[in-house]
């Protein structure tokens, strides 16, 4: 008895290249908040992007011409706000995990770009998202104006957290 690996393989409506780059995309992105001890580490923004490139092809796999593709991404967009939101906690007067919601905004984005077929983009998105994550912390490092307000009470409150952890 053989068996047949095209049909185990099988994976339609999906393709294991788009899994790959969703994969690809997602630990990108989580690599760089994991390595800084945020909470969307590499397993959290690989599910999201696989998970919004499965909603959105499973849903338009059976879509009818009375159906709007729109409403698929608008719905998934709806969702993913609610997980962001989750992760959004005010201390002190102080909101803290805003970046982190916006990450998963947008990690849901590169999934939807993933499902309707725009590999190549998901992937320099993916590059732009990164760029923008530690360019900016960069940025915060070399330029004092950047960390006025709320991000300077911030630095603060954070570094006083670090402390009450080691001691």
């Amino acid at each position: 008895m053989t068996m047949d690996w095209a049909a185990l393989l099988n994976i339609t409506p999906y393709s294991w290249d788009a899994i790959g780059t969703a994969l690809f995309c997602g630990t990108l992105v989580g690599l760089e908040r994991q390595m800084r001890g945020k909470p969307v580490g590499i397993r959290t923004s690989s599910l999201i992007t696989l998970g919004t490139y499965l909603f959105i092809v499973g849903a338009s796999s059976i879509m009818t011409d009375a159906t709007d593709p729109s409403r698929i991404i608008g719905q998934v967009i709806t969702g993913i706000g609610f997980l962001g939101a989750g992760v959004m906690l005010a201390r002190d007067g102080i909101v803290v995990g805003v970046t982190s919601a916006a990450t998963i905004w947008v990690l849901a984005s590169v999934g939807v770009a993933i499902g309707l077929g725009h590999l190549a983009v998901a992937m320099k998105l993916s590059v732009v998202v990164v760029g923008v994550l530690f360019g900016v912390d960069i940025l915060e490092d070399y330029f004092q104006s950047l960390t006025r307000g709320v991000h300077h009470k911030y630095k603060g409150w954070k570094k006083s957290i670090r402390k009450d952890k080691q001691g």
